[in-house]
């Protein structure tokens, strides 16, 4: 049996997190829904539908599913951000650091608000440090997606410093249903997270659902 690394979904127990979860856990991946109250977490975490070979999926508190996994996943919005990171900093010591989080800045989550630092996966690395790998991605699939099952005709862009980490997220993003493109290091995070308020604002001008992007020229 291929050997999948455990993944922790910080944030697991909201609509994006757990449609990562559901998805991750029925590919295969050992499962760890986060949540800051562990009850929350397991009762999330009883819903998933686990598949090839995985173990069914379990919850825990925030720091308890970070030290136990082997990839930690952000899924938090970004008004806790910073305190999740300052939170996991130490049980997230040689791991990968999956950064979903986009800066929204209500009321006017249709128009791109960057932080000053460049983008949130920049702030998640600087805030860690080179104690972990922070890779930046999945911004850009709707949760209500994800939720749904079925193939996803939408890519993701995946940046981070380190190659060896990007391609770990691609092959996540292959089994989520999606298909993960290398767009490079940590700075490029800020198109991906930038692209998030656009597609909110095509979503509602165009009245569609999930509006997402695909990158043309590259052999499926």
């Amino acid at each position: 049996m291929q050997h999948r690394p455990t993944l922790a979904i910080i944030g697991g127990t909201g609509a994006l997190g757990s449609g990562m979860a559901m998805r991750w856990s029925a590919a295969g991946y050992p499962v760890i829904v986060g949540s800051r109250s562990g009850e929350k977490a397991q009762e999330s975490a009883q819903q998933i539908q686990a598949g090839n070979g995985a173990p069914a999926a379990r919850g825990d508190t925030n720091v308890g599913a970070a030290a136990a996994a082997d990839i930690v996943v952000l899924a938090v919005p970004f008004s806790n951000h910073d305190a999740i990171l300052e939170e996991l900093k130490d049980a997230v010591v040689g791991k990968i650091v999956v950064d979903a989080v986009v800066p929204l800045v209500p009321p006017r989550v249709a128009q791109v608000q960057l932080p000053q630092q460049g983008s949130a996966g920049q702030i998640a690395q600087e805030r860690i440090g080179h104690s972990a790998r922070v890779v930046s991605a999945f911004q850009n699939v709707g949760a209500a997606k994800l939720q749904a099952g079925g193939a996803i005709a939408c890519d993701v862009l995946v940046c981070g410093n380190d190659k060896e980490a990007r391609e770990a997220v691609i092959t996540m993003a292959d089994a989520l249903g999606v298909r993960g493109i290398d767009a490079g290091p940590i700075a490029n995070a800020a198109a991906a997270e930038a692209m998030t308020s656009i597609l909110i604002g095509i979503n509602k001008r165009y009245k569609v659902d999930c509006a997402g992007i695909q990158i043309t020229g590259i052999p499926a």
